[in-house]
């Protein structure tokens, strides 16, 4: 049996503002591109800024997406009176340093993931934070998507039952390039940062944070890791079976088993998709959306829906679970 089940871009999120939020961007990459273009899907916000390294890269950003205001430095970028609240979009042994410097000039921040390099630094961003008083987020956008949102919603109905198991898997293939951000140290490389950040970040938002861990790492050619494999456990005694992996295109397929029902996500689990209910029984039910662009916008709606609501943080993607997050990531790690 099949149905269209939609869901508003977060019907958590209140519709319309009467004046969008005025986004500055940090850095000029492949995240900030998508962030950029998914803005025009939305009517939460408008980009007004942009900041790079140079004034080169940042005009010829804006250029690209009529933006008017480009700064050759992130400092520039924070201190500019029109901007009402920071993206993050650097690679990740940045995010500490530029997330924390547009706190301290009083700027509303969203911290594209993986949030920090480790749980260390995460702790004393949040701190940061609090201590001023700022709203600031991950940018784990998958949490806001219209897929997302009604599978938690058939959790917390009890759809599913007592959840058992949970899986998913993120593998892609990347050109073993020495040059490459994936895999250069210096830039944060790896696969759990940046591929494994999803599977360990949906758990969470099912299971949350896991009493055990067993994990098993390969290095890829640089040394950063190239594949993991993520047992982990909770009490009660459900599991997570999670995998990341940098050399090759995997299924990319989510699957949430309860006592009275399972969900299987089709892949990519982790961007706009559908979904199929399936019973105990086997009675399936398909679960479709309607949406547009990559999905990045949704999260726009979210930091709008707080920080109108004088928030300094998300009830969707708190805080304290973001730090839970990097530290499970920080213990796969030690396994390299």
């Amino acid at each position: 049996m099949g149905r269209d089940y939609c869901v508003d871009a977060g019907s958590q999120l209140e519709a319309g503002m009467a004046t969008p939020l005025r986004w500055g961007i940090i850095g000029s990459g492949r995240i900030a591109h998508t962030f950029a273009s998914d803005m025009r899907h939305t009517k939460e916000g408008i980009v007004v800024a942009v900041g790079s390294r140079s004034q080169e890269s940042a005009d010829r950003f804006a250029d690209e997406y009529d933006i008017a205001r480009r700064h050759s430095s992130y400092d520039d970028l924070v201190t500019d009176p029109d901007v009402d609240v920071v993206y993050v979009a650097t690679p990740h042994p940045m995010h500490f340093a530029n997330a924390l410097l547009a706190l301290e000039h009083g700027k509303p921040v969203l911290v594209e993931k993986a949030f920090t390099m480790n749980a260390s630094e995460a702790r004393d961003l949040v701190v940061a934070a609090r201590a001023s008083g700022l709203f600031l987020m991950e940018a784990m956008w998958t949490r806001f998507l219209p897929h997302v949102i009604a599978i938690r919603q058939l959790i917390a109905e009890g759809v599913l039952g007592d959840i058992v198991t949970v899986e998913a898997d993120h593998g892609k293939w990347f050109e073993k390039d020495p040059g490459s951000r994936l895999f250069a140290p210096e830039l944060g490389g790896g696969a759990v940062l940046d591929l494994g950040v999803y599977p360990i970040s949906f758990a969470s938002m099912v299971l949350g944070t896991p009493d055990r861990l067993v994990a098993m790492v390969e290095p890829a050619f640089s040394g950063v890791d190239g594949q993991a494999s993520m047992l982990l456990g909770y009490d009660g005694g459900a599991q997570a079976i999670l995998s990341c992996t940098s050399s090759v295109r995997t299924a990319t397929r989510a699957c949430i088993s309860g006592t009275l029902a399972r969900i299987e996500i089709d892949g990519d689990f982790y961007a706009p998709t559908s979904f199929s209910l399936i019973t105990r029984a086997g009675e399936v039910q398909r679960f479709e959306f309607a949406t547009e662009g990559r999905g990045l916008h949704y999260q726009v709606g979210e930091v709008a829906r707080c920080l109108r609501a004088g928030l300094t943080e998300s009830s969707v993607m708190p805080l304290d679970e973001t730090v839970a997050i990097m530290e499970t990531m920080d213990r796969v790690l030690a396994h390299l």
